[in-house]
């Protein structure tokens, strides 16, 4: 996977949700749309079962991986499923707390 900002420094490399989204679209979409919603969504839950499993354990290492993944495939479904996470995450961001209730 190419890094998004691969000629800055490592603090300067925090990246938007959009961004994000948009990268994963770039790298995967093509394959993720042949493959469609409910085989992406089974590697979805491959990719939670197996952060289930990291969090039990004492390997950071592992659990940032494991919530890289989740992440990952959560961009995925969205992009498939024609859903701007920047937008959607405005329930908790702009409506607030009151908002998801």
């Amino acid at each position: 996977m190419t890094d998004l900002h691969q000629d800055q420094p490592a603090a300067a490399r925090d990246v938007t949700i959009r961004e994000f989204q948009n990268f994963i679209l770039d790298q995967y979409g093509q394959r993720d749309t042949q493959r469609g919603t409910p085989g992406t969504f089974m590697w979805f839950i491959e990719e939670i079962g197996e952060l289930a499993t990291a969090l039990s354990g004492d390997d950071q290492a592992n659990k940032e991986e494991e919530f890289a993944d989740v992440l990952a495939w959560l961009n995925t479904l969205a992009n498939i499923n024609g859903v701007d996470l920047t937008a959607a995450i405005e329930k908790y961001t702009v409506k607030g707390v009151e908002g998801t209730k």
